[in-house]
């Protein structure tokens, strides 16, 4: 049934939304537009959409818009209201299926899913059907994924080298197996998004041999851009045989401004017309041997147009200082001299700047960069999706609540030490996680130090205060906690860390190599590495390990969870502990969900059961009997979480965290995703010119505050031994 009538149609950011005479055509299943209904009449097109194949998407936050995706691109439209949006919506839907049927050669009118005052309750339960299947899929994919590793496991345990040989060919079809699994879940996935486009990507029909019996001229429209002029032109000479071009277009697509698919990887979401966009994007046409290119660089766009083109050439060559267009003045610190207040915008946490559905998923820059079960060790992920701070200030989020640390050494009984300790460490996982939407850190560059030190009012002394110049902070107090990270090795990536205070005579040394997994619909981070409680005067220790983090829903909104198993042990006075955290079961659950056990010394028993949520309220159960009820072991968001001080970037060495990154964080304070690049680009391009004149001159490097021990690194100057040489 053709249907016509106005609509409004976002043209470009100049512009805006732009009314235009709409008929639908649906023998042919071709919506076209006209500036007026006149230029209808005399045939003069202003731009026409194809509808086989095409997905309609809708905004729940707006009832009168709609788009339509189709051909790479995705169209916006405005109808009066929301009764208006839905009968246009109908119609569309029933042309779309009936234009898909027919080219599958099973259509029946009577079969339609949307006909006229149809439902869409029926294809939305096939969906969630769908989607639930392919959940409980990936689940179990996760449960083979641990089978398969517990195998490996055994048969690396073997003593006998021929054994282990037989069993090769085991291991090798096993991981094979899981590999079409994992590729076969992601495709699944996609096609889910494919009917129910939300942040997922639909790379739109395959395209079909041009009809013969079209005249040369309009193959061309599906080959190069049509100026206003010219489609008018052809349409209004073309009107009585009305051809169906391959591909939709719109004459404002000659315009330089043009945005209105959508395609432009760097654009925000405050350049679109609706706030729930549905970005759709090419894969790559070539992809970068360096490892150290973002994913942003090897992303292309709808390359037919003039806009996409200028994009690619500013792509190929990053290291041109392309500043930063879109930055505003008002909308970033200034400092008295007009210069940029690099500490109040890396002191700024809000998480207003940046959408990710405004830039698609995740995953379309993953498969663009990786195979299904590759090591993401040397992958650098889309720069629009970074935190604006490098990894190593991150780790400095383990001391969020300082005084829970330095209570460690106040306790008398080395079963309340272990105790502190546990409640220490579960409470310091929340303060790291300042985005409900999962954000990378930058990646640290090798040499690359942090340095902070937090005051804490009831920790101060008057009396017994002096700077502490051998300390990891010079300029610092003894009743500061001070802090300082090392990156300590690129190639795997090491991060070394230590903490200390002097005057209670605690101190905290840690490395993590985090080793990243492709794991179909998740990312596995392995936090490989330990950290040291020492209490100096005790001459105890207590060494815990770390849980693994997993980046969960990456085909659309990403967000963290923790996992896996963490042991913190005494050796001295044999007080253990063991801690699970959770991952989110398929079947309900709740999220961050920890529990955790306390053991005294030679005890198979538990003394003390921890239960709850580590971004929320945990409780401690006593199994002694000396307590009925549970209590309240440690509730992070009642407990104030500590701001650490930074000297200021100004003052800061050149190798310094806030000092190396301060040009890709204002980039991305300001929405300036391309500068943000560019300046992440030559941050990675110092360190490639760096690695190569040491590699020609065969000189090692030499880190400054961390030497390698084995498989561990510590710190050169720790706090017990300084005390040490000053008892001598």
């Amino acid at each position: 049934m053709a249907l016509e009538g106005t609509l409004s149609k976002w043209v470009n950011v100049m512009k805006g939304w732009q009314t235009r005479w709409f008929v639908l055509e649906p023998e042919i299943s071709l919506l076209s537009y006209y500036t007026s209904r006149e230029k209808m009449m005399k045939g003069v097109r202003r731009g026409c959409v194809r509808l086989r194949g095409a997905v309609i998407g809708i905004d729940d936050q707006d009832v009168n818009t709609f788009t339509i995706t189709v051909d790479h691109k995705t169209f916006h439209f405005q109808a009066r209201d929301g009764e208006e949006r839905e009968r246009w919506v109908r119609h569309l839907e029933d042309t779309i299926a009936r234009s898909t049927y027919k080219y599958r050669g099973c259509y029946d009118a009577s079969q339609t899913l949307l006909s006229m005052g149809g439902s869409s309750s029926s294809k939305n339960n096939y969906l969630m059907m769908f989607d639930k299947k392919v959940s409980e899929a990936d689940t179990y994919l996760q449960m083979m994924i641990d089978q398969t590793t517990k195998i490996e496991q055994r048969i690396n345990a073997l003593e006998n080298e021929g054994d282990r040989a037989k069993y090769d060919t085991l291991i090798i079809q096993a991981n094979e197996m899981l590999d079409h699994i994992k590729h076969s879940i992601v495709l699944l996935q996609i096609a889910k998004n494919t009917a129910n486009p939300i942040n997922g990507v639909y790379m739109g029909p395959m395209k079909t041999d041009p009809d013969d019996t079209a005249t040369p001229v309009v193959r061309q429209m599906s080959n190069v851009m049509i100026d206003e002029i010219g489609s008018e032109y052809l349409e209004a000479n073309a009107r009585s045989n009305v051809q169906v071009p391959e591909t939709s277009y719109s004459s404002s697509e000659g315009e330089d401004d043009f945005y209105d698919a959508n395609d432009d990887a760097f654009s925000s979401q405050l350049t679109t017309p609706t706030s729930n966009n549905r970005t759709i994007t090419e894969p790559p046409s070539r992809l970068s041997d360096d490892p150290f290119v973002s994913a942003d660089d090897n992303l292309s766009t709808n390359t037919s147009t003039p806009t996409s083109l200028k994009k690619q050439e500013s792509i190929e060559s990053p290291i041109k200082d392309v500043g930063y267009r879109k930055r505003n003045s008002k909308s970033l610190p200034l400092r008295h001299d007009g210069s940029l207040d690099y500490d109040a915008i890396y002191e700024d946490e809000s998480d207003s700047d940046l959408s990710m559905e405004s830039h698609g998923s995740v995953i379309t820059h993953l498969l663009s960069q990786v195979k299904i079960g590759m090591d993401l060790t040397k992958v650098v992920l889309p720069t629009f999706i970074l935190e604006r701070r490098s990894l190593l200030e991150m780790y400095a989020d383990y001391f969020a609540h300082p005084d829970l640390f330095i209570k460690i050494v106040e306790h008398k009984d080395p079963r309340d030490r272990m105790i502190q300790v546990v409640k220490w460490y579960l409470s310091a996982y929340h303060a790291g996680r300042k985005s409900a939407v999962a954000k990378k850190p930058y990646n640290p560059i090798v040499g690359e130090i942090f340095r902070c030190h937090w005051n804490i009012p009831e920790y101060e002394s008057k009396d017994n205060s002096q700077v502490v110049t051998e300390g990891p902070v010079p300029w610092c107090k003894s009743d500061q906690l001070t802090f300082i990270a090392e990156q300590v090795s690129h190639h795997p990536p090491i991060s070394a860390f230590y903490a200390e205070h002097y005057n209670k005579r605690i101190s905290f040394s840690a490395h993590v190599w985090t080793k990243s997994k492709f794991l179909g619909l998740s990312i596995g981070v392995h936090n490989i590495g330990t950290g040291t409680v020492t209490l100096c005067d005790l001459n105890e220790e207590y060494i815990l390990t770390f849980p693994n983090g997993y980046g969960r829903s990456i085909l659309s909104v990403p967000w963290i969870e923790l996992g896996g198993n963490v042991t913190i042990k005494c050796p001295k006075t044999g007080y253990h502990a063991e801690i699970d955290f959770l991952t989110k079961p398929f079947y309900g659950g709740k999220r961050n969900k920890i529990q955790g056990e306390i053991y005294a010394p030679n005890e198979k028993k538990s003394f003390l059961s921890i239960y709850g949520e580590w971004s929320g309220l945990m409780e401690a159960k006593w199994n002694d009997g000396s307590k009925s009820k549970p209590e309240v072991f440690v509730d992070v968001n009642r407990i104030p979480i500590y701001k650490k001080q930074v000297r200021s970037v100004l003052e800061q060495d050149e190798n310094e965290s806030r000092r190396v990154w301060k040009e890709v964080t204002a980039g991305l304070k300001a929405n300036d995703i391309e500068a943000a690049t560019t300046a992440k680009f030559k941050v990675e391009q110092k360190q490639r010119d760096e690695a190569k004149v040491r590699k020609d001159g065969n000189i090692a490097w030499i880190n400054k505050n961390f030497k390698n021990a084995g498989d561990e690194w510590i710190y050169s100057n720790p706090l017990s031994h300084r005390l040490t040489l000053e008892q001598r």
